[in-house]
This record gives C-alpha cells, structure tokens and sequence, in this order.
C-alpha cells in the first residue's frame, strides 16, 4: 500500500481539501439540506437518514466533512417526531437521493453520477436507509451508524441488499436500542461491523438534542471524528471508486481506534445491558 490504513484514518479525520457550499432541498419540494463541493461533476453523493427526535443539524459537521471531501451529502428532515414513521423517511432518503441526481447544483457547476450513489444513517436513520437500499438495489454502498431497531425490522429489508455495507457500533451495542449485530448478520452482501473504542450510540451526534434530558449524554468528540473518518473512507471507495481508501471497504483489515466483530458470534455476558434511553427509545418505537 502506498499510505497505511493508519495515515489514511488520520488524514480522512481532517476536513478535505473541497471548499463547501450549502443548499436547501425545500426549494425543489424536499425539506432537508445538501452539501456539496464548490464544483466538480459527475461526483458520489449520500443521501443521510438522521436519528430519533434529532434533525439535520445535529450532523452538521458530518455533512460538511463528506463534502470537504468530495461527496455531495443530503439529509431530509422530515420524521422528526415522537412516533417517526420508518418507512416514510426511506421514502424521502430516495426522494433526496433523486434530486441530487436530477438537478444540477449550484450555479449549474455540480453534478452527481447515476452510478455513485450511497445510503447513510444514523440511528433509526441508518435503518431507513436500510430499507431505502433495498427498494433502491442501483445504489453502491450503505452505511448504518449506530444503527436502532426500526419498524418494519430493516434486518428483513437488510436481506436484499447485496451492496457493501458498513455497520459502526460502540461499546453499547449490546443495548436494546441496538441491532448492530442482528443487521450485520442479515445483510444480503458482506457486511463490516466494527466497534469504535469508548464510543457510544448517541455520542456521534452534535450540539444540543431534546433527549439529552433523558439521559443521552453529551457529543463525543473521538467518536464524531472516527466515525467520519471510517464513513468518508467507505464512501470515497464503494461510491467513488477511489482504490486509494480501500481498505476502509475490506472487511478483513483491521483499523486503529476500532475493532472488528463477528456477528455471528455469541454475545457477551454485559450485551444484555439496557440504558434508560435504551428502554425509553425502543418503547416509542424509535
């Protein structure tokens, strides 16, 4: 390899060499935003599924990172309440995804390929664009972060795709608003689940949510930062094609900070642990 997966990983967790812009899907019908590179055609783009009572600007900074980078990202903010309907914001993650395609960006100087397209989320965000994926088998990769149970499961909608998928959990994935491993093993493709060290399920997210008066603890800035790195190494090899970052896509190299876990071994004796949000979360259907 010319640069070691361990430079890589550092060089991803910094901002990218684009200068970014914003856009507002509501112009074109869609609430939600999009992050582009300044210019540039026929570029990759993630459609961003956000998690339970969060909205697109808690992953600001995440948006802004794919973008630096070359990745056009787009996230609808719709399904914002308490009982969010799963099915509803894959609908809108494929709606997003068909507008970064079918409209030039921009002043008219951005474009997105037909055949770089890639579904990402958070949370019961990262299993709507399971179940996106799967009514959308043209896409080139998913990513699941942090990945909730959803309704219907996405482990069934999990069993039809065959692209690539990156899974990333933390040390509670064990907890009942986790089905990192259950998604890991249904996928229809090969499937990497890695653990992020010390990080936890609503670390990734930024700034100030609802829930963190019921527990959900506070940004984790390590976490955000290696969660991005991984993401933005996945997306530029599966979507983009740049072999540079593809071991980022290799389910058998080993990266620092996380660790690669089998999803079909037995679970460890503290997997059952549940956190207060954990039981709240799952009970309202998140």
């Amino acid at each position: 390899m010319a640069s070691s997966v361990k430079s890589l990983l550092a060089e991803l967790a910094n901002r990218g060499p684009h200068r970014v812009q914003r856009g507002d899907l509501a112009i074109v019908g869609q609430s939600g935003v999009v992050y582009s590179p300044a210019e540039g055609l026929n570029l990759p783009a993630v459609a961003f599924g956000h998690g339970w009572m969060t909205n697109v600007d808690n992953y600001k900074s995440l948006l802004q990172h794919l973008a630096s980078w070359g990745i056009v990202a787009a996230a609808p903010n719709s399904e914002r309440g308490l009982f969010p309907s799963h099915l509803g914001l894959a609908a809108d993650l494929r709606t997003t995804l068909d507008i970064c395609v079918g409209v030039r960006l921009g002043a008219g100087g951005i474009s997105v390929h037909p055949e770089k397209l890639a579904y990402a989320g958070h949370g019961l965000g990262a299993g709507a664009a399971v179940v996106a994926a799967a009514q959308h088998l043209e896409v080139a990769a998913v990513a699941a972060l942090f990945p909730a149970p959803t309704t219907p499961p996405s482990e069934v909608s999990a069993e039809h795709v065959a692209v690539p998928g990156l899974i990333l959990s933390g040390t509670d994935m064990g907890a009942i608003d986790s089905n990192a491993k259950n998604l890991a093993a249904a996928w229809g493709g090969t499937a990497i689940l890695r653990t992020i060290d010390k990080a936890t399920g609503n670390g990734l997210l930024e700034g100030r949510r609802v829930m963190s008066a019921l527990g959900a603890g506070k940004p984790e800035k390590k976490t955000q930062s290696t969660a991005r790195a991984l993401l933005t190494g996945f997306l530029l090899y599966t979507a983009g094609g740049d072999k540079k970052y593809k071991d980022f896509a290799d389910p058998e190299v080993e990266i620092p900070k996380t660790s690669l876990v089998d999803p079909l071994a037995e679970e460890d004796e503290d997997s059952g642990r549940r956190s207060p949000l954990g039981q709240i979360s799952q009970l309202l259907g998140r």
